[in-house]
């Protein structure tokens, strides 16, 4: 070393941990978390007997993070401020903390080392990736749901994507005090989840459509029967009856997978009052729309799209994709029967998650159309009163005070 060259003491400590967690490793099986920590105190005491104490207790954790723990991703997902964590490789750590991205200060040194930490995530899952399966998607025991991605598809490294899961989920009144939506409106969106109409939120990926859908499930009823269906479970009713059907992926050997819609066909032999659909991507949207128009009504789900109208755009391809000789008549007509209000989210450019309007669904000559209640642009809200005089009566009180706010 020569001698204006100085030694960074964070990065030395990370390099003795890494060696110790490879002497661990081989000298013994790490199966038993208690046991396993005894063991690194001993190392760390006999091989780093020189540091003081609170480095050796430091050495301790680092050890444990890198043999049981996801390494330096730990203090990340011990924050709970950070919504989500991005690892790009070896390349900078990224995090989400209030809709907005921070460069993270940890990462990992070696490919080898988050694939590790991959591994530790996926393998009690019972999931893998490979080369032959370079793509997983998978939920942790605490609801985080997971995303990886591995060479050759990535090709600076793996990356990993963890979006965080809330033990407690936003209420309605959370919602207006952080500015995704005004009283009036929570007020009238309450009614008419209650009032039983089949409400659809639509936006773009992280505006915080399943925040909202799991607030607008909460105003269901507690005598109500609610199955919900989703790709990976992250919607958390408290209500006394609710099912929760989970979407599984094909098994290693391509077998075993049950989809989306398969699972929304289930759900009406189990007797629901409500159908929540954490998001509509398939084929599924067809199955999806009769339920609503066969005595499901008040159903919930999302979709992506940028506008209301989008959305009912793109709900009529999804359906079309069911290998069901339909015409495009009879499926724009089930749309219209079956969604009541379009809710449209948008994530703003100071990473705020906002309502920016609430639609009605109206028909028209060509089809279904959308017509706007409830318009928010650059902080101008507009309220207009509902066209159909059946929508107007069953969103009861909740309508009048639309009427006093237009």
């Amino acid at each position: 070393m020569s001698g204006g060259e100085s030694i960074d003491p964070t990065r030395a400590l990370d390099d003795l941990a890494a060696a110790l967690r490879e002497r661990l490793l081989g000298d013994a099986d790490v199966d038993d978390g208690r046991e396993v920590r005894d063991r690194i105190r001993a190392l760390v005491k006999r091989d780093a007997a020189l540091l003081d104490r609170a480095e050796r207790e430091r050495l301790v954790e680092l050890v444990a993070e890198r043999s049981f723990g996801l390494g330096p991703l730990e203090p990340l997902l011990r924050d709970p401020e950070v919504d989500e964590v991005m690892v790009n490789g070896t390349g900078p750590v990224w995090v989400e903390r209030a809709g907005r991205l921070e460069r993270a200060a940890v990462g990992f040194t070696a490919d080898a080392e988050l694939r590790h930490a991959i591994e530790r995530i996926l393998a009690p899952l019972g999931r893998r990736v490979d080369e032959a399966e370079p793509l997983c998607d998978a939920r942790l025991p605490d609801g985080s749901r997971v995303n990886v991605v591995i060479p050759p598809l990535a090709l600076d490294g793996p990356v990993l994507t963890i979006r965080r899961f809330r033990p407690r989920g936003l209420s309605a009144d959370d919602l207006v005090a952080g500015g995704t939506w005004p009283a009036a409106l929570r007020d009238l969106l309450g009614a008419a989840v209650r009032r039983r109409l089949s409400i659809l939120v639509s936006g773009g990926t992280g505006s915080g459509k399943t925040t909202t859908l799991n607030v607008l499930g909460s105003f269901v009823g507690a005598g109500e029967r609610i199955v919900t269906i989703e790709d990976t479970a992250e919607l958390r009713l408290r209500q006394p009856h609710v099912v929760r059907l989970e979407a599984r992926p094909p098994s290693v050997e391509g077998r075993g997978e049950v989809t989306i819609r398969r699972l929304v066909r289930n759900a009406l032999r189990m007797r629901p009052d409500r159908i929540v659909v954490g998001e509509v991507r398939g084929a599924e949207a067809l199955d999806m729309l009769q339920a609503m128009t066969t005595g499901h009504d008040g159903s919930l789900s999302t979709i992506h799209a940028g506008s209301p109208e989008e959305a009912l755009r793109r709900l009529e391809t999804l359906a079309l994709m069911a290998d069901v000789d339909l015409p495009l008549a009879a499926v724009r007509e089930q749309v219209a029967s079956a969604i009541d209000l379009v809710v449209q989210q948008a994530r703003l450019a100071d990473g705020a998650r906002r309502v920016v309007a609430v639609s009605e669904v109206v028909r028209v000559a060509g089809g279904p159309a959308t017509r706007e209640l409830y318009v928010d642009r650059d902080g101008r809200v507009r309220w207009r009163l509902p066209l159909s005089p059946s929508l107007a009566e069953r969103l009861g009180d909740a309508g009048a005070a639309v009427a006093r706010a237009a």
